[in-house]
């Protein structure tokens, strides 16, 4: 077996000796909770080797009884020493090392998912959503940034949950990253296995754009959000095509990393909104931020100026400091009208802190967690059978609840409330309530194409955003589909709704024909100098990215829904037609299990080469999703991939032939 000087001296690209200087931790910056130490004793003497591995053995005595207070204290080996003393930020890219373009832009966007301004727990590496981590600890953020400052056109960097395994030769057409995130086995796929695999930090939950490098703070779901309550009020409350949310009331809970998004969206549509939220410090944020109205914890005084606000139709954002559960049953008490119900609180990790149970300050939820996870979990299952009672009373009288994909459902099922499920004795046919996706997003938006593609100015500069979103703007037809012209309208005034959180960045609902030519444009203002080089991406949450019953995919009914063959496909496909990072992830803003999110970054350039990806990569990445979710016979599918392969020469999908539902039942009888 070799010996560590050998190891050393084979490796190039490596963590040095350097013993660095123990880091303050920053005033009012929030902290994960303890994640509770569970690890049998052989299994500890693996999670301590693992971390040991990364550095030289002359610090393997120092670091070890930090290693393992760390793990016993806080449920993770963070290596918080190895955290750089610096302010961690998406600076513009010309600041960064790198013999690459892609390198240095890489570099751009783990930054800015660490920013204290974007990330929900920057100290533990955890970008949003509880437990979605850019990578397990700050030894491989170290050492990515090492391999990144290397890598050249011909490498391909491969990072296997949060580990960067090295760089292997490539070509320049190939991706320059090729990332994964807790791929478990069959067998072991569930959320016991998975939290011993990330304890001995062999496993990373990414959730969508954390561990895949390419979240660009809560402006992304602000736009979801403005597009899910708008066309449910199209939908379900009578509002005009071109109206919107005036004299309507939307309530939610959560202000946390995606969550924040909903009192600005509500702003945006001209909704009256109330938010709950457990933690203080969330809520100052979206109100320093000016993304929340006013901040209130009497819940009498709340609906008194929400309904003064709805008759005379303007909009606010009210914050309420306190649980949702105790808001929706004084709602059904007092009898306050709720038009639009929903929550986004992180039920994907309802056990694991992001659900606070009623009755029970922030503080006291955090000091349980990791004292009594047994009786945390008990009382958050009392409480998911209050609230479950609590909307079932506001449905009755009226209101319009949806499920916004953070599992919520789902949670309230596996704590024992079996009547929420559609067909009485299982989760297979979905809930009595609907999902976003399934009632709003999927048949108006996903099956036509249209979904959450973004990008990152990488200069830094407000002007080179300015002038994107001018470009996107030209390229948008607004009278092609009320979609269209509500995405017109969203970018339009995405300046002056001040969305930008982190780096210079926007996101803008469209479909394969909307994306090619947006990022035509830029390229082409790339090329003519005119702005910077361009990052774009798209939210996995999208048409085709992701693979999830009980969002994503939940209005596909033909049984596929609960195959992961489309988001793997999707990973594959855009890694051979220009993609400059892939990422695939197990788990998602729904949670361990229940998800595979696929995605994806271009580096646009100003080059021919640029060109050419757009015009092919965001063909697959888009009309793969279409071309599934027509298969499963969604109607708006059907006539957008037939409507695509009349404009696309080569492009040959398979139709589905309609069965006769009168022959089916006649079979069936």
């Amino acid at each position: 077996m070799l010996d560590n000087r050998a190891i050393n001296e084979a490796m190039t690209i490596k963590l040095g000796n350097e013993y660095p200087d123990y880091p303050e931790f920053a005033e009012g910056i929030r902290r994960a909770p303890d994640r509770g130490f569970r690890l049998t004793k052989e299994q500890t003497k693996i999670a301590l080797k693992n971390a040991l591995r990364y550095v030289p053995e002359e610090l393997h005595e120092k670091l070890a009884p930090e290693f393992m207070e760390e793990l016993t204290t806080r449920g993770r080996i963070y290596a918080y020493r190895y955290r750089p003393d610096e302010i961690i930020t998406g600076k513009p890219i010309h600041e960064y090392k790198g013999k690459c373009l892609a390198g240095k832009a890489f570099q751009v966007m783990i930054d800015n998912n660490l920013d204290f301004e974007v990330a929900l727990y920057p100290y533990e590496l955890v970008t949003y959503g509880e437990t979605g981590q850019v990578c397990q600890n700050w030894l491989q953020y170290r050492l990515i940034k090492k391999y990144l400052e290397e890598m050249t056109e011909y490498q391909t960097l491969v990072v296997e949950s949060g580990h960067p395994l090295g760089l292997f030769p490539s070509k320049p057409e190939a991706p320059r990253v090729i990332i994964t995130n807790s791929m478990m086995i069959g067998m072991y796929d569930n959320l016991e296995d998975w939290e011993i695999a990330e304890e001995m930090g062999v496993a990373n939950y990414g959730q969508m754009t954390a561990g895949g490098w390419m979240y660009i703070g809560p402006q992304g779901i602000v736009h979801g959000t403005f597009n899910t309550i708008l066309n449910a009020g199209r939908k379900y409350l009578g509002v005009a095509e071109q109206g919107d949310l005036e004299g309507h009331t939307f309530v939610s809970s959560g202000l946390g990393g995606m969550s924040g998004a909903q009192p600005k969206a509500a702003n945006i549509a001209n909704a009256v909104g109330i938010f709950a939220e457990v933690d203080l410090s969330r809520i100052e944020t979206r109100h320093n931020q000016g993304w929340v109205d006013v901040i209130m914890d009497d819940l009498d005084e709340i609906f008194k100026l929400a309904n003064e606000k709805v008759a005379a139709k303007e909009s606010i954002s009210i914050a309420y400091h306190g649980n949702i559960v105790d808001l929706l049953e004084a709602a059904v008490e007092k009898n306050f009208k709720i038009d639009l119900l929903s929550d986004q609180t992180s039920c994907h990790n309802v056990y694991n802190g992001g659900y606070c149970p009623v009755g029970m300050s922030f503080e006291e939820r955090t000091r349980l967690l990791g004292e009594d996870r047994d009786k945390f979990c008990e009382e958050v299952d009392k409480t998911l059978h209050r609230h479950y009672k609590a909307i079932k009373g506001l449905t009755e009288k009226g209101t319009y609840f949806f499920d916004y994909g953070n599992s919520f459902m789902k949670a309230m099922y596996d704590a024992g409330i079996k009547e929420i499920s559609k067909n009485g004795y299982d989760d297979k046919d979905g809930f009595i309530w609907p999902s976003y996706v399934e009632d709003i997003m999927g048949p108006i938006l996903f099956d036509y194409g249209y979904g959450p593609f973004r990008w990152v100015c990488l200069s830094g500069k407000p002007e080179d955003l300015r002038a994107t979103d001018q470009a996107a703007m030209d390229v948008i037809d607004p009278n092609r589909r009320g979609q269209d012209r509500d995405n017109w309208i969203w970018i339009r005034d995405a300046e002056k709704n001040k969305l930008v959180v982190g780096t210079q960045a926007r996101i803008l609902y469209q479909d394969a024909e909307g994306r090619r030519d947006i990022g035509l444009a830029f390229n082409k203002l790339v090329r003519e100098g005119k702005i910077g080089p361009v990052m774009m991406g798209r939210d996995h949450h999208d048409v085709s990215g992701t693979d999830s019953p009980f969002r994503e995919t939940s209005n596909i009914y033909d049984g596929s829904q609960f195959c992961a063959d489309m988001a793997v496909h999707n990973v594959i496909g855009d890694g051979f037609r220009g993609a400059t990072w892939v990422s695939i992830h197990n788990g998602g803003g729904v949670g361990w299990g229940e998800v595979m999110n696929g995605g994806f970054g271009m580096v646009i350039d100003g080059s021919a080469d640029s060109d050419r990806h757009i015009q092919e990569m965001l063909l697959w990445d888009v009309n793969n999703g279409i071309a599934r979710r027509s298969w499963a016979r969604n109607e708006g599918a059907m006539n957008a991939i037939k409507r695509e392969m009349e404009r696309t020469p080569g492009l040959k999908v398979t139709l589905p032939n309609i069965a006769d539902e009168q022959l089916i039942r006649n079979i069936l009888a």
